[in-house]
């Protein structure tokens, strides 16, 4: 059975910025800050690499509400357990994702234009990632950014959740909320930040406050 999920913070894990904390341990300080969701996205990692690194951050997550997410590692993420997988546009379409994850593992999916979101099915994917907003250095290979105007736009066309992701940080909060998205996807915001507990109760505080009643 899938598990309920929460797209509120959303953080995506970097090996290069979690240089100062392991990927675990900025993941563990950043759920007792409020992160509800980790994806743990590693472009250079074998996918034996990215087993080891999974099993230790849900291994550092253990006894919390939050989910642990593989980004586009099918292999790894059914061998490693986690509890969803986030797909781009490139990678394996998403019936043949949910073919090879199954029925109960969630299956997230990124967007980022109006007919990419119509097109979503929503019996196959389970939300989606929207953006990127703005450009950031963390992903060179991303499309071209979308705006807070597009992502509105996007959300409006989208029949699933969404959490947008991009160049996202604490002040963006409210416009990215106002936009319709339900949370956001941060990494430099947290991960290599001093700490990353502090960074993810700050944003959390915010996302909370920000909420339209």
């Amino acid at each position: 059975m899938k598990k309920p999920f929460d797209l509120s913070l959303y953080l995506v894990l970097d090996p290069d910025l979690c240089q100062r904390h392991s990927m675990a341990d900025t993941a563990r300080e950043a759920v007792a800050g409020g992160a509800t969701m980790v994806q743990v996205r590693h472009k250079q990692a074998s996918t034996a690499e990215r087993i080891a690194l999974a099993r230790s951050v849900k291994e550092a997550l253990h006894g919390t509400p939050a989910l642990v997410v593989m980004n586009d590692d099918i292999e790894a993420a059914v061998e490693a357990r986690v509890d969803a997988i986030h797909i781009g546009q490139r990678d394996l379409s998403p019936i043949l994702a949910r073919e090879r994850i199954g029925a109960d593992m969630l299956l997230g999916l990124s967007v980022n234009s109006e007919r990419a979101a119509r097109a979503v099915d929503p019996g196959v994917v389970d939300y989606v990632g929207i953006g990127p907003v703005f450009a950031t250095p963390t992903k060179p290979d991303h499309e071209q950014p979308i705006g807070l105007d597009g992502l509105a736009r996007i959300v409006a066309a989208c029949p699933l959740p969404s959490v947008a992701i991009g160049g996202l940080k604490r002040q963006h909060v409210e416009d990215v909320l106002a936009a319709g998205a339900y949370g956001l996807a941060v990494v430099s915001a947290i991960c290599g930040t001093p700490d990353p507990r502090r960074s993810a109760k700050e944003l959390w505080e915010r996302i909370i406050a920000g909420r339209p009643d």
